[in-house]
Parts: C-alpha cells; structure tokens; sequence
C-alpha cells in the first residue's frame, strides 16, 4: 500500500558545499535502501533514499538540477509531499561487513550501517569523494564504522579512489553493501566476486512512478524500482547494461555518463 502525504520541513542541515539533509515527521515504516517520492510543488517530482530512518526522518540531496534546485532553496516550515516506501533495500548478514561509499551514495548506505550497528556487527567503511569538503556523512561514518576515507585530490585520506583501499578491506568480512558511481560500483561488484564475498549494491537510474509502471527504469529487463533498487552481485554480475547503459527520461537506452573520477 501507498503512503501518501505533505509534510513541513522541520529542520535543513548543511552537510557539503553541494548537499543538505531535510528532516520531517513521517513514520510510516521503511528499511535501509527503500526510497520514496519527494513532490516539490509546482517543480518535479523525485526519487530518494531516507538518509535517516531511525529516531528521527531525513532525506539527504545533491544541487544537480532543477527539482535538487527548488529543494535546496525551500526553508524550515515549507512543505512537500512524500509516497512510498518503494523497492527493496539492504539484507545485513553476518558478523563483520563492509560499507563502499562514493558521492552521495551514503544517503543510501548509511541507514544500513546504523543498522548493522545496532544489531552489534561490526563494519568497516571506505568513505570517497573528489575533495575533503564533500566528503559526506565524515562524522557519523567515523563514530559507527572503522573507517577510511580516500580523496581524488589527496585533501584527505589516501590520495586516489575508494576503490584502491577497499580492496585490502574486504578480507575477512561477511558482505559488502556499496553505493556510489556506477562506474565505482562496477569494480567494486567485480572485486567482490572474484574474491567470493557476497556484495549488495543500490542502483540509480530516471525514476519516474517508483510502481514499475512506466519502464525508464528498466535494466535488462528489471524494474529498478520494484525489483531494486538494491541488487545482490550475481544479478548484477548477469546484467549486460550494468556500468554501460542508462536510460533517458523517455526510457531510451542511452550509454552511461562516465565521471572523470570513478572513487
């Protein structure tokens, strides 16, 4: 069933120069990885993971287009509309894991790791961004994980890619849950793989009902918004479009948009 509501903005954190997190009242019940629908009135609407899902309910966004934009300009007291949960999130197993997060792929991962912290697992973080200012979520990430931050431009941590310290990382746990670039997540799938440690990845792509209706969401032949939008490495190891292809807001196969850094 559908939850549908407009909801005020209760609080705006700042959390990068590009990204703020906003907090309001909803409780209806959602696992780590599940997104919802967020309206922007007379604007757009779109899809995003609850960066906060436990005591309190938040939705962490990038300024990337003209919905983020409206977003970011709104102020405590201004009100959106929110339906959901859709898809299916993170299944935490074991005794040890290991988070790989890039951009602003924490807003995904981070409810999985609080999670996995408070049923007593322990976790490992490898935090990328392009610079120290961006990097998200430093402070939460360092108080719930043993973690290690990598940089593009060496402002902090290893000078390079999430993707050259988790390799190292990954011995001696029981999964990996990774969010970020699909190029990083590619690689990150592939390593995981190759050294038979099962991984969980969330996708992003053009998401336009979150009901599985519409099809612009479609990975050889998944609905990423009812079948994902998190994925286990062999279904994401079997899908030929998978660090490839995207598709446009017409659901056009189109190739995929590859960053100058892949974390």
């Amino acid at each position: 069933m559908t939850n549908i509501e407009i909801l005020e903005i209760d609080e705006i954190v700042v959390e990068t120069p590009t990204i703020k997190t906003f907090f309001f009242d909803w409780h209806f019940d959602i696992e780590p990885g599940q997104f919802v629908m967020i309206w922007v009135p007379g604007v757009d609407e779109m899809p995003m993971s609850l960066s906060y899902i436990y005591d309190k309910r938040g939705i962490t966004v990038r300024n990337v287009g003209e919905g983020t934009k409206a977003l970011h300009s709104m102020e405590p007291g201004d009100r959106i509309g929110i339906r959901g949960p859709y898809g299916n999130g993170y299944e935490i197993k074991g005794e040890k894991i290991l988070a790989v997060v890039g951009g602003i792929g924490g807003a995904s991962v981070l409810p999985a790791v609080e999670k996995a912290s408070r049923e007593n697992i322990e976790v490992d973080c490898a935090l990328g961004a392009k610079t120290q200012k961006e990097l998200l979520f430093l402070d939460r990430l360092y108080d719930l994980t043993n973690l290690k931050v990598a940089t593009d431009d060496g402002s902090m941590g290893h000078p390079g890619f999430a993707t050259d310290i988790c390799e190292e990382m990954m011995k001696g746990v029981d999964m990996v849950i990774t969010c970020g670039p699909e190029p990083m997540m590619k690689r990150i799938v592939q390593m995981a793989i190759h050294k038979g440690v099962p991984i969980q990845a969330s996708l992003e792509r053009y998401l336009k009902c979150g009901l599985g209706l519409c099809g612009s969401c479609v990975i050889d032949g998944e609905r990423v918004c009812v079948e994902g939008p998190v994925f286990t490495g062999e279904e994401l190891n079997n899908f030929e479009e998978f660090g490839k292809y995207d598709r446009d807001s017409s659901g056009r196969k189109k190739p995929l948009e590859r960053p100058k850094q892949t974390y």
